[in-house]
């Protein structure tokens, strides 16, 4: 689990999709498509994955599909990695 989860994390789209999940909570695929930059395809090949590996679950809500992280530990992994590499120098 721990491997698979660091190989997922390595690829830095996935990482940016699932930073930007823990960050807001919840997001549609085309909001989270402008987020990270990618086209919706492209996106949903690595939500496959997330999803595949338990990391993400999604809700539908009529047409749209919304994703959410899963995985407790992967939330608390992203928290960790937030503290070390993103937090401003002055609190760190």
């Amino acid at each position: 689990m721990v491997s698979a989860t660091l190989r997922l994390l390595g690829n830095e789209k996935r990482l940016l999709v699932l930073c930007r999940l823990w960050l807001t909570g919840e997001m549609s695929v085309g909001a989270l498509a402008d987020e990270v930059g990618l086209s919706q395809s492209a996106l949903s090949q690595h939500l496959a994955r997330l999803r595949a590996d338990g990391l993400v679950t999604t809700r539908r809500e009529a047409q749209v599909l919304y994703y959410s992280i899963s995985d407790p530990r992967v939330r608390a992994l992203l928290e960790a990695l937030y503290g070390i590499y993103c937090k401003p120098e002055a609190d760190a």
